[in-house]
């Protein structure tokens, strides 16, 4: 039995252009000119969606800053035992464009000190938000984490505290 609700249409047909300036293969997209302004609409229908999507996704993540701070804060006893030493991209080494990546950054170190010093409690915070951020590409010119300096976990804490506030103050006067 065939489920009609599921199954994808099938189009018999050839493909046409007015005038009949119709041509197989790869041909057919440099002689229609109707079929190539069709192909332009779609790439931008698709950019558009794209657009959308990203914003909603940034809005997501930046919305979430203030509970990663409050279980950050529960977290800190149990990792600043640490000895690692981490990559801890400071405020002034970060342009604007930059600031999710870094926290991204930011993300994956914890992550690592979480499991180097087996924390099991109130992790899942940490890693929900990282969940969150993706695998966005990364936008030209961004350093990736491995450029930044290596800081010790006390200093690794306050910078990513310090971002973690910046994105929130941004997003508290956005509201207003």
């Amino acid at each position: 039995m065939i489920d009609f609700t599921t199954a994808l249409p099938v189009f018999l047909g050839q493909p046409s252009c007015p005038r009949d300036q119709r041509a197989k293969g790869v041909q057919f997209l440099l002689t229609c000119n109707q079929c190539r302004e069709s192909h332009k609409t779609q790439v931008w229908l698709c950019f558009l969606v794209l657009s959308f999507l990203s914003t909603s996704v940034c809005a997501a993540y930046v919305h979430s800053t203030p509970q990663v701070q409050k279980c950050l804060e529960r977290l800190t006893p149990s990792i600043e035992k640490s000895d690692a030493m981490l990559y801890a991209p400071s405020a002034n080494d970060v342009e604007e464009k930059c600031k999710i990546m870094s926290l991204r950054c930011y993300m994956l170190e914890l992550m690592m000190v979480i499991n180097e010093e087996e924390v099991m409690r109130d992790v899942n915070c940490i890693f929900d938000f990282n969940d969150t951020l993706g695998q966005t590409a990364k936008p030209v010119g961004c350093l990736p984490c491995e450029a930044y300096s290596l800081k010790n976990i006390t200093v690794f804490l306050d910078r990513l505290n310090n971002l973690l506030e910046e994105m929130t103050t941004r997003l508290n006067t956005r509201k207003t």
